[in-house]
């Protein structure tokens, strides 16, 4: 029986995929070095402590009916301060900021409130679901591969011949799949581009929008610095959408409270659609989040600690690739940058293995690492590479630090057997 256009047609996600073939191994009693899922495992990262008190405080005091449609005024005024504080980026709690469960409503709802079917969304791959959400709208996917020399961030040079006459530029950073972010000197590039791109339109024109998705923004190592559209060129204030919330920075992904900056004129549509959506973040999350965001002292305390746990994860894992590399096995790392991923080389295609099967492609490389070295990576593929591209993610959510070596030895001893 037929459905619609959107459900016959829509791709399903390969990371879930992926995800279901590990818990089948893992209810069979394999020991598998999980790094598929953007997600933490609470035992390994839990939340704030004072945040959880939080939690609990709101529902206690029956914080359990319908929130407001745009999220309580309460925590768009914390939004505004912690952002105001952290990144020198104001905007008004009443008109600018609507908060949401997590990231995917907003990213859904600036998609539907800024394009129409047919029209241009430019994005690069590998970046994660742009491509779902271009589908859903029946939109033009005007879409950029990236180079490993350029960290697989997108450059002006390379978005330059593509925004014309496009109405949406989806960007990220840091950036989801690789853990790499924009340099200051390569995103005001950008943004010179969409200025010039929106002063060649007419008046009757829809001007290029830009969709800045900054989940991940608190967590950057070593000389990385986020940068932001509006804070390099604060004429992009009027064009420019973030995508932010609590998810990553507080290892909160299933407290679900995520929040959108913009324009009053954009957000105020933003919230009309979500209110018919329904995609609110629950009441008392949304009291206690409101309230922990103010605590400043407890909110520093825990930034410093968990980035410098995060870090120390992917800092040990990319040392221990570097090691395979300099012994002389096919891979190769991207040194740690922002947040929770490693970007990894695993060039198998054409080996064969012990009993003699060749890795005839990458599908074959990824299942060769999972059943071998018990390894569960991400293909860039899954994330709109070519098929062919060797190139992986590994998200360090799950990772529990000690069992770092013995998962390198591991791969070590799989990378040996092949010939």
């Amino acid at each position: 029986m037929k459905l619609s256009h959107l459900a016959e047609t829509l791709i399903g996600s390969e990371i879930i995929k992926l995800a279901g073939e590990i818990k089948e191994k893992q209810a069979k009693g394999e020991k598998i070095y999980n790094f598929t899922i953007g997600d933490f495992d609470p035992k390994v990262f839990p939340i704030p402590a004072e945040f959880e008190e939080e939690i609990i405080t709101a529902y206690k005091e029956g914080f359990t009916n319908y929130p407001p449609a745009d999220g309580i005024p309460e925590l768009r005024k914390s939004v505004s301060e912690f952002i105001a504080e952290h990144e020198n980026l104001n905007y008004d709690p009443a008109k600018e900021i609507v908060i949401s469960c997590g990231g995917r409503p907003i990213i859904y709802a600036t998609f539907r409130t800024i394009v129409d079917r047919g029209e241009k969304v430019v994005y690069a791959t590998p970046s994660w679901n742009n491509n779902h959400y271009t589908h859903f709208l029946e939109a033009e996917h005007v879409v950029l591969e990236t180079k490993p020399e350029n960290d697989f961030m997108p450059t002006a040079a390379e978005l330059k011949p593509l925004l014309k006459g496009a109405t949406l530029l989806a960007l990220c950073s840091p950036q989801n799949p690789t853990g790499t972010a924009f340099g200051k000197q390569q995103l005001e590039e950008i943004c010179d581009l969409v200025i010039a791109e929106n002063k060649s339109r007419g008046a009757d024109e829809k001007p290029l929008y830009v969709m800045f998705d900054q989940m991940y923004w608190v967590l950057t190592f070593g000389q990385t610095q986020h940068y932001t559209p509006v804070s390099l060129r604060p004429e992009l204030r009027d064009y420019t959408i973030f995508i932010d919330g609590m998810s990553k920075a507080f290892a909160a992904t299933g407290v679900r409270v995520g929040w959108a900056l913009g324009p009053a004129h954009v957000i105020g549509k933003m919230k009309s659609i979500l209110s018919h959506v329904g995609a609110w973040s629950p009441m008392a999350e949304q009291h206690a989040a409101a309230r922990y965001l103010r605590r400043k002292d407890e909110v520093n305390a825990y930034l410093k600690q968990f980035k410098g746990e995060v870090e120390e994860r992917l800092q040990k894992i990319y040392e221990g690739f570097d090691g395979l590399k300099k012994a002389g096995h096919p891979v190769e790392a991207i040194a740690p940058q922002a947040a929770i991923y490693l970007t990894l080389k695993i060039d198998l295609a054409g080996k064969k293995t012990a009993d003699g099967t060749v890795l005839a492609d990458q599908a074959a490389v990824t299942s060769y690492i999972l059943n071998e070295a018990k390894l569960g990576l991400v293909p860039f593929y899954a994330f709109g590479a070519p098929k062919t591209s060797p190139w992986y993610r590994l998200s360090v959510g799950t990772c529990v630090k000690e069992e770092i070596p013995a998962m390198i030895a591991q791969l070590k001893a799989a990378l040996e057997k092949l010939q």
